[in-house]
């Protein structure tokens, strides 16, 4: 075929692509623009369509190679269909999790959402929010995200816990979370339990740990100014662990399991414990928090609590949609329960737990 024809037939291929459209479809099918358009979007209309004459069209837009024109549909319908996805940080294995969450349901929707990442600084925060309602966002999706002022959008904040008017809360039941994870290492004999608490910045931090002191004194559990540590870094890769379970070892305040923030400190804290000496769990046993995908592939696979993360993105995703649309009755909170999920980095405690019944403490303690 010679160059000019080929260009020709590119250019008739292209032409014929651009003319797929709902009218196109319908005509296919024998049905009406309007039927083909209320499937394709899964509009409120849809409902009363029958599920065969759905998959009919579904098919019969992917044999033709439908492209839907959303820039087109905007402007039909003076909407944009896309959200304003704000968070803490967007690398890190919470954050991801919940993120893939939410692009999952706005895919299925066909909808679109633009990533805002604040790093916990207020005025970028406030700064990143206006760009977003200036580039004609529906609604907002927080995440790891404090919020303390009305938003002018419908919001859902994931790990939200300030009760704001026109925002919906999704939270786990930390004091479910903790009953959990201290009656396991309660029943295994855990009596000397050290805690590692959260970053103060982070939205969970203060909610998670009162949930832990309150469980805590209702099961006798004493928690030890000396066997509690905070996290400072902002890290978010296990190496945010690792630095406060050398503290925790250099306290030479002997202890035999730990019930650290999240999956990641857990993880680099058992690193501090391994490079002095001790075993996890035969010497010290290790409960985290939120089950990422790496946790039950740490080294021994971690104890944790599980937050089902991909489902909270999900359930962000459908309920700023349903806020917009203005379907169902608003809701300022709703409630994940968590999972306990027990691996090989807990064990029965020893039955004597001094510095001096560790090699390694007694190490540390000198």
């Amino acid at each position: 075929m010679k160059p000019g024809i080929e260009a020709r037939s590119a250019a008739r291929r292209k032409s014929l692509e651009k003319k797929v459209t709902l009218k196109t479809i319908a005509s296919h099918l024998g049905l009406t623009p309007g039927t083909v358009s209320a499937a394709l979007n899964n509009s409120a209309a849809a409902r009363s369509i029958p599920e065969h004459t759905k998959q009919r069209i579904l098919t019969a837009a992917r044999e033709l190679n439908y492209r839907p024109n959303f820039f087109a549909r905007s402007l039909r319908l003076q909407r944009t269909f896309t959200i304003g996805v704000i968070a803490e940080e967007i690398g890190d294995a919470y954050g991801s999790m919940i993120i893939s969450g939410i692009e999952q349901h706005l895919r299925q929707q066909n909808f679109f959402f633009l990533t805002v990442i604040h790093r916990h600084d207020k005025k970028l925060l406030q700064t990143y929010s206006q760009m977003l309602q200036a580039r004609g966002v529906e609604g907002f999706i927080t995440v790891d995200t404090s919020i303390s002022d009305q938003p002018a959008l419908p919001t859902v904040a994931v790990a939200g816990h300030q009760n704001v008017p026109g925002v919906t809360n999704i939270v786990l039941d930390h004091k479910r979370a903790a009953q959990l994870a201290l009656t396991h290492l309660r029943e295994l004999g855990h009596e000397e339990i050290a805690f590692i608490k959260g970053q103060r910045f982070s939205s969970d931090s203060e909610v998670r740990w009162a949930a832990i002191t309150d469980v805590a004194k209702e099961l006798g559990i004493s928690v030890r100014p000396e066997l509690t540590v905070q996290i400072e870094s902002t890290d978010s890769t296990p190496a945010v662990g690792y630095p406060v379970g050398k503290e925790l070892l250099a306290r030479k305040r002997p202890f035999t399991a730990v019930f650290a923030y999240n999956d990641i400190t857990a993880i680099g804290a058992i690193w501090a414990f391994r490079e002095a000496g001790l075993r996890v769990p035969e010497d010290i046993s290790v409960v985290g928090f939120d089950d990422i995908p790496g946790a039950e592939f740490s080294n021994p696979p971690l104890t944790t609590v599980r937050q089902p993360l991909l489902r909270m993105g999900q359930i962000a995703a459908q309920t700023v949609i349903a806020r917009i649309e203005e379907r169902g009755v608003y809701a300022p909170e709703i409630a994940i329960e968590p999972e306990f999920v027990v691996r090989e980095s807990t064990a029965p405690a020893r039955s004597s737990v001094t510095a001096h019944s560790i090699p390694a403490l007694q190490s540390v303690a000198k």
